[in-house]
């Protein structure tokens, strides 16, 4: 019988880490006290810690097919964010919350959304279904980031690693030089892309009236039913969930480039202009979006049949897990010491 990592992960096995912070969450939302703590502690720490403790991977699956239940759990973790960002927020206002109480929570929901929610909204607008396209891009809206749904599928995957590309970190770039840039400009750049596309098809109305309308929707909601005070924590929680994803794109690309051919065209995306990481805990958690450059090389691919293929051409591999390498980018000295020799060295 093979052992637990020689085996493919069963949709099971996303399910079980990738709700389990979410309910912890829930129980923290509903009961405080100590449950707050739980969900921060295994968001914020316990999780990174048995990653990097045991830094081996799972095997790759064996067929492209998504096993039975894959869109069930992506359609399950977008209901658990609506619910998490509703009973969150009413629960940040809580009177008898204490304000340490108050700080762990708020952070133990960002991490969530920044690295759960994220991940399976990622996962669902890459869908071929409409309805799940929509539901990953209204998930995207409630954080006040709905023209990733555009800038990611129109901009990012055709121009990664290249100049072009807003979100493609530069060898060199701080996280904090990379942040309002890469925001802007994907802002910008999946704005022109998505008014191409309508100028090209009359009638077709541009999805941005939706972006922006749904986004100042929420913060009218918001406004209307828990005060300022609601809509603070709020606008506090989808920058904090932003900051997480931007430093997913930052950390997944940092310094690899494209080759330019002599016609001026570049070449081929390929395993060399993405991050991987193998670590099991929080490929599992976070639906296998570590599996980064097989999932640019098949972006239609559902994220139980994503591989690394580490028996093939040596690909760019972080020396952490996601998370961990997401934390160590904030501090700009420590991540170039860290990142900027293996950028080097794939360069080479």
């Amino acid at each position: 019988m093979p052992a637990p990592f020689d085996r493919p992960a069963s949709v099971p096995a996303f399910a079980l880490f990738a709700l389990l912070p979410g309910l912890l969450l829930a129980a923290a939302c509903l009961f405080g006290g100590p449950w707050i703590w739980a969900a921060l502690i295994w968001m914020g720490g316990a999780s990174q810690i048995v990653d990097t403790v045991i830094a081996r991977g799972f095997a790759d699956p064996r067929r492209d097919e998504a096993p039975p239940g894959t869109d069930l759990l992506s359609v399950l973790l977008a209901l658990l964010h609506f619910l998490l960002l509703a009973g969150g927020l009413a629960a940040l206002l809580q009177p008898e919350l204490g304000m340490a109480s108050r700080i762990a929570l708020f952070l133990g929901l960002g991490l969530f959304f920044g690295q759960v929610s994220n991940s399976n909204a990622h996962e669902l607008i890459h869908r071929g279904s409409r309805a799940l396209f929509r539901l990953g891009a209204a998930v995207y809206v409630t954080l006040l980031f709905g023209h990733h749904s555009s800038a990611h599928r129109l901009v990012h995957h055709r121009h990664v690693a290249t100049p072009l590309d807003p979100n493609s970190a530069r060898l060199g770039e701080s996280f904090w030089h990379f942040f309002p840039r890469a925001w802007a400009g994907s802002f910008r750049a999946g704005l022109a892309a998505e008014r191409a596309l309508s100028a090209a098809r009359p009638g077709r109305p541009n999805p941005y009236l939706v972006w922006i309308g749904g986004g100042l929707a929420c913060c009218t909601v918001v406004l209307l039913v828990l005060g300022p005070a609601g809509l603070g924590w709020y606008l506090g929680l989808c920058l904090y969930a932003q900051m997480q994803m931007m430093l997913a794109d930052y950390v997944q690309h940092y310094g690899l480039e494209r080759a330019r051919r002599a016609d001026g065209r570049y070449e081929p995306v390929g395993p060399r202009h993405s991050w991987d990481a193998p670590h099991f805990l929080s490929s599992l958690m976070m639906v296998n979006a570590p599996r980064h450059s097989d999932h640019h090389a098949h972006p239609g691919r559902a994220y139980p049949a994503l591989r690394l293929e580490r028996a093939g051409k040596p690909r760019p591999m972080l020396p952490w897990s996601l998370p961990v390498m997401a934390a160590l980018a904030m501090w700009p000295r420590i991540w170039r010491r860290v990142m900027d020799r293996r950028v080097m060295r794939m360069r080479a």
